[in-house]
């Protein structure tokens, strides 16, 4: 069965259903997200990290799957629960939260409900120490696996900060990692940015093979940003500069890839409901015109095409097995669902 043949056959491996967020400089609603996790309590936390001129807008915003909304917590700053560049989201078997920050090389924790508990992190290139902290993820025993983004090394750490391995500085073997998880076979996978593609190693450190390499094809990444792996073993892959998230086997061979299927989200549609003044252009527009206007650019693609991922910066898995995918410049989060 050639490539294209097992795209066709699997590309219903997903199903689209629904959207959560709108863009908002403060309150409900995400201003330039880039990364998600799920709590204990299946709260979903995202972090919006703004631009450079916005500072005030960076918050984590609390809410549930069903768009329910419980609040914000965080803000811009160096103090106590504050940050100035955020980057991964993780969190602990108690539900605490834990937020990397690449500008202050530490950090943050904070409880359930979003009370800021500690922070902790030293810049630098020894052992232990960051240059640009991002992805972040915990494995069962609560231990905290960190990418050292331009140390191009993964650290692991106790949940209270203290240094347990470095993985892979002495082979040089990652450029720019960023997101990665711990997946159910017990194995790191990275998202190897500068790369392109996403690296596997067991819980020791001990490389055990890469999947994919720079491209448009199926199988294919450009600046991969985030990794994800369901209980059956299938990877889930945020194509960061591709537009788009790739499906692929235990084995890394290639099952599906989506350029999503964004409907409006509850949140958006109250918005509309309530400012007739934007809803009503607005259902004159062509919202999905035909993507050959724009010469196979991807980018170009999905910010005109409304539906499209427009920079899916991150993809985790809930405890019900529900795909998320974070989009940074649509300010959303898709969420999918495995076909039986």
């Amino acid at each position: 069965m050639t490539t294209d043949s097992i795209s066709q056959s699997k590309s219903e491996f997903l199903k689209y259903s629904h959207s959560i967020g709108i863009c908002v400089m403060e309150g409900r609603g995400f201003m330039f997200p880039v990364d998600t996790t799920v709590g204990k309590d299946g709260r979903m936390h995202t972090v919006s990290r703004a631009w450079v001129n916005a500072s005030s807008n960076l918050r984590i915003t609390m809410y549930d799957i069903e768009s329910e909304y419980y609040g914000v917590y965080g803000e811009f700053g160096e103090g106590l629960g504050e940050f100035r560049w955020p980057a991964g989201m993780a969190a602990d078997s108690a539900g605490n939260i834990y937020l990397s920050d690449e500008q202050t090389q530490r950090i943050n924790v904070y409880s359930a409900d979003g009370i800021a508990i500690s922070n902790w992190g030293v810049h630098g290139s020894k052992e232990g120490q960051f240059d640009r902290p991002s992805g972040i993820a915990f494995d069962p025993e609560d231990n905290l696996y960190v990418s050292d983004s331009i140390n191009n090394r993964i650290l692991r750490f106790s949940k209270d900060g203290i240094h347990q391995a470095s993985f892979e500085i002495e082979q040089n073997l990652l450029n720019r990692p960023w997101g990665l998880t711990f997946a159910p076979d017990r194995c790191i996978y990275v998202a190897d940015w500068g790369n392109d593609r996403v690296c596997k190693f067991n819980e020791e450190g001990e490389f055990v093979k890469s999947f994919g390499k720079r491209g448009t094809g199926n199988g294919q990444f450009r600046n991969p940003s985030s990794v994800a792996v369901d209980v059956d073993g299938y990877i889930y892959v945020a194509d960061w500069a591709n537009e788009r998230i790739q499906v692929l086997s235990k084995d890394g061979d290639f099952i599906a890839k989506y350029r999503g299927e964004s409907t409006v989200s509850k949140w958006a549609q109250e918005f509309l409901d309530s400012n007739v003044e934007e809803a009503e252009p607005r259902s004159r527009s062509n919202l999905e015109p035909d993507p050959d206007m724009f010469g196979g650019d991807p980018h170009e693609e999905s910010a005109h095409i409304e539906k499209y991922f427009w920079g899916p910066t991150s993809i985790k898995i809930d405890q019900k097995g529900r795909i998320l995918v974070t989009e940074s410049n649509r300010h959303r989060v898709q969420v999918y669902e495995r076909n039986p």
